[in-house]
């Protein structure tokens, strides 16, 4: 590796050069790196939606549910089936296992549902896929004086073409408005003439409606053949002709009242307590989140005016202050410990030049890097940002060593190019080795699944790219720097005496004053210094029961979501009154900012809502969202219905899940009661919530013979019902460019039970020809894998989730459960347990791989096994700084550990290889140990302190910028490096000594043999 600095001395104005197009392509590249809140995710799922308007979750369930389910058991890369039915619809989610190609599954599947003919007519499914991208990256709430209807019209017209043509932006979804139809209210003389619903759906059928024919082909061309045509506006309709049950046809018109007019609304949408319609912004993979929400606040001035009427655009929900935050934030932090690491080179060489060349390592490695994230299609995010930050301790690690060897040899007296060549050379295999090492141990990233491999994989090859950046810089542009601006300190004696004097001089600074007695006690008494060193490892080891432990921790987020869920059955305006009572609380507090209500069933976001009022608050900047969750779930005690909340986390869950199933049904309810019941008392453990969803009333109706007498079936009944109570469709029109239902109305809705028996059908009424029964029956039904289940929720209230779920496993163990049932614990448990697992295989394989690169290095088996001995005594400091500080140990101080072998073995083999390298000329052991430690203690404490500084602004979370991810990991790093460079400098010289004595005793005794 000596050559590169050969030819980039040899080349000097090609490096230089070199180096100042690296330069100005680094800063381009950051100027084009898309900047995101987490790297681009998919998650391994596909939904399946069938609305069933009117159906019970029973009927749902054998309907629709099941046959979906059954049709869907074959899907490759199948993990699980979970499915909820309830009032109206079913919702299948398909887990797929992680790199899926959900393209893919979503044709197989969507193939599969469709081709299902055993569901019942007029059940559609819709077949979905999720990433992340497909989350809205800004919410709009727009208020205005308009009526709604006009209000949602200039939405369509004016605003969503103007977010539409932002660059980036991949959909603008309107939500709140009214829906509009057009309603048929059949006239007397429709009644008079015997003209029925069903006659006028037959007449909009038959004469309404474009069918395609087939194709004529004349010659050369071919001519599509279509009969009939589409009313495209309300004349038009009304002049359908209607055959009359006497002979002749009416038009419509003159049978019935058609306008277009708002369906009844299913739910309310509402923004700081005004009524207001939503604007929801997604962006495509390419796009920019920053950048397309800075262009939406740009427009929204603009478009008040446009939509006049008092019009005001809130900003509901926008990611990008949270991502420029966490960027500002790490940013600041990077920079401090940039600045912390130049101090500690300046205060240890104790020259100006030096520390400018050897600071210059920084940026240059980060900007190289941000070259390969820009090719590499990655995105600037909490991810990749948070290892820049820490990266910036350890890529000037190895120009450290360079400079400072040259430094040592120019001090020698030595001609610079020499000096630098020959200090180059000694130390470059050393640090090609390390950094090698420390940037492989990531590899194991790659066997890692799941969200965490899929969030963290960006982070560890972002860590890669800056260390072997860092790697070329100290070979090839640092030699050249020190070419140009350091000096040869002028001598008029020999280069000889020169260097005699320097390694005095050296021997009297305070750090070999301190460390030469201390070595020489070591090496003195190996086995008592051994000894020493596996009691602090086993007392440590001792402590990690006391450990706190968690997944990843809070986001930091400043939005909050509130969920209020209330009595199965609850009418519209009994959860729009509730929801009032809500929004009064949530005005009140000072911290919140905005508050964002949806109330009632819109869309799929109201499928998975399961029913309840849902609150998005926004809080002010700077807030503490975990206190005002505190106060809020105090001061809605007195709420109606079930109050959760939960804070943003960037899609994580951070619930743990109990997942009840049983044989019997009977018995399912009353083991997720007992489970509720019982964490209830379980310390550490929050809110507790139960998706078992109580029963509700409904009105069965069953036919009696006299409807049969009649000629009159169960669907029949059934349809006459639905025209009154629900008004499904009877056909669509196109007008103005919109298809619109048409639906028959006018027949006024029965408001009683006695009322619904008086309805007329036939020749009688519904209550001659049919039972109606009140009957109690589940709100819904959920299902895991053709099992109904019942999914109790418990948010951890304390900040150790391990713990937490000891208790709560230890609880589970000790129930008393009705024979047939089980219960196991999913969730955010089940997601650390997982990852943990996953993360410790790559430790291990991490290990292996330095142990691999060392053996390269060093051509031996034994002197590898001695380096090795520094990664389990770093995790003493690791594990004793997080004890202290009480930072919880979860995936991010697992990803620290694992870059913390890379790290720790670092100095070793610096040591190691310049202690070999003077066995290689003839010193003995004790030597070559005494002199190597010696040369080496200076870079490798000033690497050691130079790293720890750099990451403590990320430790002591100064900004609290990605704190989740960051400060855990800078935790672990300082910690495992206090103590590994302790132990390296007096531990590994012992271990050697032991090792190496034996066979030069070995080889002294063959010698005298001989």
């Amino acid at each position: 590796m000596g050559h590169f600095a050969t030819f980039s001395l040899r080349n000097r104005a090609f490096v230089g050069l070199a180096t100042v197009i690296v330069a100005i392509f680094g800063g381009i590249s950051l100027s084009s790196l898309r900047t995101e809140l987490i790297p681009d995710l998919q998650f391994p799922a596909v939904g399946v939606v069938v609305p069933y308007a009117g159906a019970s979750p029973e009927a749902v369930e054998q309907e629709i549910t099941i046959p979906i389910e059954d049709s869907l058991a074959g899907v490759d890369g199948l993990e699980s089936l979970n499915s909820v039915s309830s009032n109206g619809s079913a919702v299948v989610v398909v887990l797929l296992e992680y790199g899926t190609d959900l393209d893919r599954a979503r044709q197989q599947i969507e193939t599969e549902v469709t081709g299902l003919r055993t569901l019942p007519s007029g059940a559609e499914p819709l077949v979905f896929a999720g990433d992340f991208d497909q989350f809205p990256i800004v919410q709009l709430a727009i208020t205005s004086d308009d009526k709604p209807g006009a209000l949602a019209q200039k939405i369509n017209d004016v605003v969503l073409p103007e977010l539409s043509d932002i660059e980036g932006v991949r959909q603008t979804e309107l939500t709140g408005a009214p829906v509009q139809r057009v309603e048929v209210a059949l006239q007397p003389r429709a009644t008079s003439a015997g003209v029925t619903g069903a006659q006028i759906a037959d007449a909009l059928s038959n004469n309404a409606s474009m069918v395609p024919a087939g194709t004529l082909e004349q010659g050369d061309t071919a001519l599509a053949v279509q009969v009939g045509t589409t009313p495209t506006t309300i004349d038009e309709l009304r002049a359908v002709p209607v055959p009359l049950p006497r002979g002749g046809n009416a038009p419509l018109g003159t049978l019935a009242e058609v306008r277009v007019g708002a369906a009844e609304p299913t739910s309310y949408s509402r923004t700081n307590g005004e009524p207001s319609q939503s604007v929801a912004i997604t962006k495509t993979p390419d796009g920019n989140t920053v950048q397309i929400s800075e262009e939406v606040n740009e427009l929204i001035g603009e478009l008040e005016e446009k939509l006049g009427a008092n019009a005001a655009i809130t900003v509901t929900f926008d990611q990008a202050p949270f991502i420029e935050k966490s960027v500002e934030d790490l940013t600041v932090e990077g920079g401090l410990g940039l600045v912390f690491a130049v101090v500690v080179i300046l205060i240890f060489l104790g020259s100006l030049r030096s520390t400018i060349v050897t600071a210059i390592s920084i940026p240059l490695s980060l900007l190289v890097t941000l070259i390969g994230l820009n090719l590499g299609g990655y995105t600037l995010n909490i991810l990749t940002l948070g290892a820049l930050t820490v990266a910036v301790g350890r890529v000037v690690d190895d120009s450290i060593v360079v400079i400072e060897n040259i430094k040592r040899h120019l001090s020698y007296g030595v001609a610079k190019a020499e000096a630098i060549i020959t200090g180059v050379r000694e130390v470059a295999g050393a640090i090609t080795s390390s950094t090698i090492a420390t940037a492989a141990v990531f590899l194991p990233i790659g066997i890692v699944g799941g969200q965490v491999g899929e969030l963290f994989r960006p982070f560890a090859i972002t860590v890669a790219l800056a260390l072997l950046a860092s790697l070329l810089v100290a070979l090839t542009i640092i030699p050249v720097l020190a070419y140009w601006f350091l000096r040869v300190p002028a001598s008029p004696e020999s280069p000889e005496v020169v260097a005699e004097k320097a390694e005095a001089a050296e021997r009297k600074t305070w750090l070999r004053r301190a460390y030469d007695p201390a070595l020489g006690w070591a090496l003195r008494r190996p086995w008592a210094t051994l000894a020493g060193a596996l009691v602090i490892l086993l007392v440590t080891l001792a402590l990690t029961p006391l450990m706190k432990t968690n997944f990843l921790g809070s986001t930091g987020q400043n939005t909050l979501t509130v969920s209020q869920e209330l009595k199965a059955g609850a009418s519209l305006a009994r959860r729009d009154t509730a929801a009032k009572a809500v929004e009064q609380v949530l005005a009140e507090h000072d911290a919140v900012e905005t508050v964002q209500t949806s109330v009632g069933e819109s869309g799929l976001a109201g499928l998975f809502a399961g029913g309840a009022n849902s609150f998005a608050l926004t809080l002010d900047e700077g807030s503490d969202a975990d206190a005002v969750t505190d106060e809020l779930e105090e001061q809605l005690t007195e709420a109606p219905g079930e109050i959760t909340i939960s804070a943003g986390g960037a899609g994580f869950s951070t619930d743990l899940e109990l997942i009840v199933t049983a044989v019997d049904p009977r018995d399912l309810d009353a083991a997720a009661e007992q489970v509720v019941t019982a964490l209830r008392e379980v310390d550490g453990v929050g809110t507790v919530t139960s998706d078992a969803a109580p029963a509700q009333p409904i009105l069965d109706v069953q036919p009696l013979p006299a409807a049969a007498s009649a000629g009159l079936t169960g669907p029949q009944l059934g349809g006459v019902l639905a025209q009154i109570l629900r008004q499904p469709p009877i056909g669509q029109v196109a007008i103005a460019g919109d298809r619109l239902d048409v639906v028959l109305t006018g027949t006024p809705r029965p408001q009683t039970v006695d009322q619904l028996q008086q309805i007329p059908v036939g020749q009688g009424t519904l209550g001659q020809l049919a039972t109606v029964e009140r009957k109690n029956v589940a709100a819904s039904i959920s299902r895991l894998d053709g099992d109904r289940t019942i999914t109790v929720t418990a948010s951890p209230a304390a900040d150790d989730l391990g713990s937490v779920t000891a208790d709560v496993q230890a609880l589970v163990d000790d129930l008393d459960l009705p024979e047939g049932t089980e219960v196991s614990i999913g969730g955010v448990a089940e997601d650390q347990a997982d990852a943990f697992a996953q993360l410790g295989v790559a430790l291990l394989v991490a290990v292996l791989i330095v142990y691999l690169v060392m053996v390269g290095t060093f051509r031996s088996l034994l002197q590898p096994l001695i380096l090795m001995v520094s990664v389990p005594f770093a995790a003493t400091g690791a594990i004793l700084l997080q004890l202290i500080t009480g930072i919880p140990l979860g995936v991010p101080s697992l990803i620290g550990a694992l870059m913390l072998i890379g790290v720790v073995v670092t100095n070793a083999i610096v040591l190691i290889d310049l202690v070999n390298q003077y066995r290689e000329r003839g010193a003995s052991v004790m030597e070559a140990i005494t002199e190597g430690g010696g040369k080496r203690l200076r870079p490798i404490v000033m690497t050691a302190l130079a790293t720890i500084l750099a990451l403590t602004p990320m430790a002591l979370g100064v900004t609290g910028g990605s704190a989740f991810i960051s400060q855990p990991l800078a935790i672990v790093v300082i910690g495992g490096l206090l103590s590994s460079t302790f132990l390296t400098l007096l531990l590994v010289p012992v271990l050697y000594l032991l090792v190496e004595r034996r066979g030069e005793r070995r080889a002294a005794k063959r010698e005298a043999a001989a």
